[in-house]
């Protein structure tokens, strides 16, 4: 028998969950006011409605940018944030309109979504299906507004997240969509009808996580790299996987790209570039561009044209160079932050030859010297300078000492009529230059032991140099002050002619060709960082093999945390230098070009400078010494104080290597003891293992060096033994990326309490063994 009472309550219930639908049929003009994230065929959004997200993260609607005070329709953060700071849309369509009451939004049933402003259809999404469906439009959770089919909603006909702006949100892909085709790509210009410059962000499809903005329409370029923090995919195109719906990348309208949290005071987490004046020549030649991204024109030279052109003229000279009268003096600017590009180096011995080369040569425009002469024959461009001139460096900029009869000129514009020199003067230079180089070529030979303690440069402006062995055995005195000695060779101190203190390194066991030597050793040498030695140059000569590093006053880490004599290093130091360190890695494993594993973390390989700021050394020996580096791993006595467990287990190395042995680095800076020591407490007896479940239990205050006596943050000496205890997961998939751990130290990402790595007790030895060292198998990184 049925139960009517459950009939009528089923009927009562279907009615009414119906209604809404059933008056919009009723009356198709209806407003939106069934729904809070969806809109059906026969309703439209005006000024008063908005589609919210489900999980109220998102809105779409009209709303007003801050501090801009123009207003739009558009996808936006539901809420702004509490700072009061930026609010702007994250989508727009491609037309707008600023007269609140004017424009309607709605969907037909075959999934167009249309833009109506007084009636006239000004923007709508493409027909994509002949075939009629039951359309939809919804604003998902990832702020994703998506037409798809009521019925299969898997079934996606078109969606914001393929057609973006200026913002990217986690999901959303940049580059190349495999599914429509298209090249994804942010565009800065939101307003139609807004002056000057707009600027674009692409991939850069040949280096990976790395990024192009151009300038529109003068077509200058930036080129930059995603932090590895950042939760960037990269599968062919690149997507924010960064796991907070209010993370987003943005290309502002002033051609900076940012990463920022919309909820947080402190939102910006990452931006590029520093200032507009890296892009490529921004201001134009002669033009200088200051740290705060303004164009300003050296002395003797003025812009003609308005600022909005700046780029296209840069910087003019009042008057043509009139080198023949010797009418031509070279002028400083101090506050140079950056030279100009495409410098000609020149080997001179002090300022005063370097002056004279460039006033001897009537193509020469500018010139400085600093450790070695720069010489600029053509214009000047990419030119920064400190907004101070107090600090920085000086260039030279050659202009006419007299003004020139009649009025102003437009002076030299690329072509060579600026400065013509007859054809009898050239002919005269030439013979002089011949006689020249005959002159010193028989000073050189009488004079060859002086010649041969200078250097000579490899490339431009701060590229490495060559040395000759002679230079390096002077250098050394004769190999005769040893700093140390590891198993890829001996440390020796050496003072360069120009009075720098230096290390030099003799590799020993290298079986290396010379020119693949070089070619390793001129990639190492564009690595820079402050938190990794500086390679100043090299020697390869016969079969000797030597490398030439920045001298660290304080020697190695280790001499710090393990001497008795050595100076004590306080908490705060302690944690600046751990700091130090994972940055330095960060950099080598997701900031490089090609991804360089270290293979060799430990104290003693983490040098100090008189600021006692950290820099790693020995970084590229693994790329440096390729397949020779297994042979001479195998003549080094490892303890497992630093050792991953993949270079037992014979699994391939990769950079998470270096995160274990970083992890095994930061204890031992936590306490002041060396891994492999032994413990006499319960049934624990290696220190790592002990550490860990100390750290599993909340036990860390037993961690920290005796000799600071208590004397420590007790947030960051949790944090710091958190971070050391996942870096020592047995899986490398549980260890965590060197810039993660940045940011963890940093305290920009919670760390978690750590599960205990218990492999690391298959490695230790017995227990009346006095050590727990073992021989390293034959591997290879």
């Amino acid at each position: 028998m049925v139960d009517t009472s459950s009939l009528r309550f089923f009927y009562s219930t279907s009615f009414a969950l119906l209604l809404p639908s059933l008056t919009c049929l009723v009356f198709p003009c209806c407003k939106l006011t069934c729904a809070l994230d969806t809109l059906l065929p026969g309703q439209f959004l005006n000024e008063n409605q908005s589609l919210i997200s489900k999980n109220g993260a998102f809105k779409l609607g009209y709303d007003c940018y801050i501090p801009q005070g123009y207003c739009g329709l558009g996808i936006w953060f539901a809420k702004p944030s509490s700072c009061n700071r930026e609010y702007f849309p994250l989508w727009q369509p491609d037309a707008y309109s600023y007269d609140r009451a004017s424009f309607i939004l709605s969907v037909s049933d075959n999934g167009v979504l249309n833009y109506t402003i007084y009636g006239g259809d000004i923007w709508s999404t493409p027909v994509t299906r002949t075939t009629s469906i039951s359309a939809a439009a919804v604003l998902l959770g990832n702020g994703n507004l998506v037409i798809r089919d009521r019925v299969n909603s898997s079934m996606v006909i078109w969606q914001s997240f393929d057609n973006p702006t200026n913002v990217l949100l986690p999901g959303q892909h940049l580059g190349f969509n495999k599914i429509n085709g298209k090249k994804i790509t942010l565009c800065s210009s939101l307003d139609p009808y807004g002056m000057g410059l707009t600027f674009t962000l692409s991939l850069d499809a040949t280096r990976r996580r790395s990024f192009i903005i151009r300038q529109h329409p003068n077509g200058q370029m930036f080129a930059g790299t995603f932090p590895g923090w950042m939760g960037i995919h990269e599968d062919g195109d690149h997507m924010l996987t960064f796991n907070d719906v209010y993370a987003y990348i943005r290309l502002n309208e002033s051609g900076f790209v940012t990463f920022a949290k919309q909820r947080e005071c402190d939102s910006i987490l990452w931006s590029a570039p520093e200032s507009l004046c890296e892009f490529h020549s921004y201001c134009g030649p002669y033009s200088l561009c200051t740290l705060s991204g303004s164009c300003i024109c050296p002395v003797g030279f003025n812009s003609l044209s308005s600022n909005a052109a700046w780029i296209s003229t840069g910087c003019l000279r009042d008057y043509p160079l009139n080198c023949e009268n010797g009418e031509v003096t070279c002028y400083p600017i101090d506050g140079i932050h950056r030279y100009p590009q495409k410098a000609f180096t020149l080997e001179v011995t002090n300022m005063s030859e370097c002056e004279s080369a460039c006033l001897r040569d009537c193509t020469c425009t500018a010139f400085a010297y600093n450790a070695s002469c720069l010489l600029w024959f053509r214009e000047l461009r990419s030119t920064i300078v400190l907004d101070s001139d107090l600090n920085g460096n000086r260039l030279y900029i050659c202009r006419s000492t007299k003004q020139q009869s009649g009025s102003r000129i437009v002076p030299w514009n690329g072509s060579s009529k600026e400065r013509i020199v007859p054809w009898k003067r050239l002919v005269l230079e030439s013979m002089i230059g011949v006689i020249a180089v005959i002159v010193m070529s028989l000073i050189l030979l009488l004079r060859c032991r002086q010649k041969l303690l200078k250097a000579r440069t490899v490339g431009g402006s701060g590229s490495l140099m060559v040395f000759s062995f002679v230079q390096i055995k002077n250098s050394s005195k004769q190999f005769s002050e040893k700093l140390g000695e590891g198993g890829f060779g001996c440390v020796f101190k050496g003072m360069l002619p120009s009075c720098t203190m230096v290390a030099i390194k003799k590799l020993k066991g290298l079986r290396q060709e010379d020119k693949q030597f070089r070619a390793e050793v001129q990639t190492i040498g564009m690595i820079q960082h402050i938190n990794i030695v500086h390679l100043l140059g090299f020697c390869a000569e016969g079969s000797g093999r030597f490398l030439v590093y920045e001298y660290m006053a304080n020697g190695s880490l280790s001499n710090h945390l393990f001497s008795e004599n050595s100076f004590k290093l306080s908490w705060e130091l302690r944690y600046s230098i751990a700091l130090g360190i994972a940055r330095g890695l960060a950099y080598l494993h997701e900031g490089c070009k090609d991804c360089i594993v270290h293979c060799d973390i430990k104290p003693d390989n983490v040098l100090l400078d008189a600021e006692f700021c950290p820099k790693i050394a020995d970084f590229g020996m693994a790329k440096l010494l390729g397949r020779d580096y297994s042979r001479v791993l195998t003549t080094m006595r490892g303890t497992i104080g630093y050792l991953a467990p993949e270079w037992i287990t014979g699994v391939p190395i990769t950079h998470k290597a270096d995160v274990y042995s970083y992890g095994m680095v930061l204890l031992e800076i936590i306490s002041g003891r060396r891994n492999s020591e032994k413990i006499k407490e319960g049934r624990f007896t290696y220190f790592p293992i002990y550490a860990a479940v100390k750290v599993n239990e909340g036990g860390i205050m037993c961690l920290l060096d005796s000799g600071l006596k208590g004397n420590a943050d007790a947030e960051k000496l949790e944090r710091a033994c958190r971070v050391a205890s996942w870096c020592i997961q047995d899986a490398e998939d549980h260890r965590p990326m060197m810039g993660q751990v940045v940011r963890m130290l940093e305290g920009v990402m919670d760390v978690q309490v750590p599960p205990v790595p218990r492999s690391l007790q298959n490695y230790v030895g017995m227990e009346d063994s006095t050590s727990a060292d073992f021989y390293i198998s034959e591997v290879s990184c």
